[in-house]
């Protein structure tokens, strides 16, 4: 097949994409405010079967809000493609259909350029300031108060609420309970099998797991209390390097606060620093960019297989059933304020400049 290239320089670009990150002065800085960098999504679905007559591929794609800014450079697929939106969350995605494919494997390759921003809503004792109990919950906020296949809200997650949150009086002072009693009680630890998939049963029970398992108890929890809370997830970069590979994911949470709006935290990133155990309560740095949210994800055009646990690899079906034959590759560069510079005045002098 022909490889097309596609181009969607305006695609995200929403009106209020230049908005700095919201929130109150943090005392603790441990990095920079802001980074800018190009970010290479690069997947080949191998060995499809001959004689598959359709191949269905769903690919997450960031967009723009008021702590990213993301532009698509560029996009090679194997065939025509299009841009798609979940009604759920809002998740964007491209998706791509090949009739009756003739080779074995098709790749895919999307670029972008993204500034990640700080997204910082203040220190514990700022946020508990304002604060006042948890009162009713809008129609809006309904799905970030109901479980997921793998975040019950009943049972041993909701007496875990009552043991942990239960004296605490005010959002911020339960979401803060919930934080501390996860950050001591879990240990970042992706040995043996079962850890990986947020089932927040597993995690209390095992005590262990990656960042999907430090923070799928804790959406369960405030949930059980009547607090909305969400998932994100994207990809980590690295703090002190410019470039390189990412081997893979990194996801976290937020939860709602009445008089505050949503605020982030990263109990497994505060685990593995635990000088930053503070700053990462009503703070998340910008080392990192965000492809989706939620969990139990219908995509769109709807995928035949089951909703997704989440929604930050491709997806992929063939004839109908999902496949998982991928290689994955992520990496990224950053760009350089000179660099940056430079691409402005290219692009304002128009085609042909060299």
């Amino acid at each position: 097949m022909r490889l097309r290239i596609l181009s969607w320089l305006p695609l995200l670009a929403l009106p209020w994409c230049l908005l700095a990150a919201q929130g109150a002065s943090n005392n603790q800085t441990f990095s920079e405010p802001a980074r800018t960098f190009r970010f290479t999504y690069n997947f080949t679905i191998k060995d499809i079967p001959a004689g598959a007559k359709q191949v269905r591929v769903w690919v997450p794609v960031p967009q723009t809000d008021r702590h990213q800014t993301v532009r698509v450079l560029n996009v090679k697929a194997p065939g025509k493609t299009q841009m798609t939106q979940e009604a759920e969350y809002g998740n964007r995605m491209m998706y791509a259909e090949l009739q009756n494919p003739s080779s074995p494997k098709a790749e895919f390759t999307l670029e972008y350029e993204v500034t990640r921003r700080e997204y910082s809503r203040g220190t514990y004792t700022e946020l508990e300031r304002k604060d006042q109990k948890p009162g009713v919950t809008s129609a809006s906020m309904s799905r970030y108060l109901a479980p997921d296949t793998l975040i019950p809200t009943d049972g041993k997650i909701k007496v875990l609420a009552t043991e942990v949150t239960g004296s605490q009086t005010g959002t911020i002072a339960k979401a803060r309970s919930a934080y501390n009693y996860l950050f001591t009680n879990m240990r970042y630890d992706k040995t043996g099998s079962g850890w990986g998939r947020g089932d927040a049963l597993w995690a209390c029970d095992a005590k262990r797991g990656n960042c999907t398992d430090f923070h799928s108890p804790f959406i369960g929890m405030l949930r059980a209390d009547g607090i909305p809370a969400r998932f994100d997830i994207g990809f980590p970069l690295p703090e002190n390097k410019d470039n390189g590979d990412i081997p893979g994911y990194h996801c976290w949470a937020e939860f709602y606060a009445p008089k505050t709006g949503w605020i982030p935290v990263d109990i497994s990133e505060a685990w593995k620093a635990k000088q930053k155990e503070d700053y990462f309560f009503g703070n998340i740095d910008a080392n990192r960019v965000q492809f989706s949210t939620g969990r139990d994800i219908t995509l769109s055009p709807k995928q035949t297989g089951p909703a997704l646990n989440y929604f930050v690899y491709p997806y992929v079906e063939v004839d109908g059933k999902p496949y998982e034959k991928l290689d994955k590759q992520f990496s990224f560069e950053e760009v350089k304020p000179e660099d940056k510079k430079t691409a402005m005045l290219k692009r304002s002098a128009g085609p042909g400049s060299k």
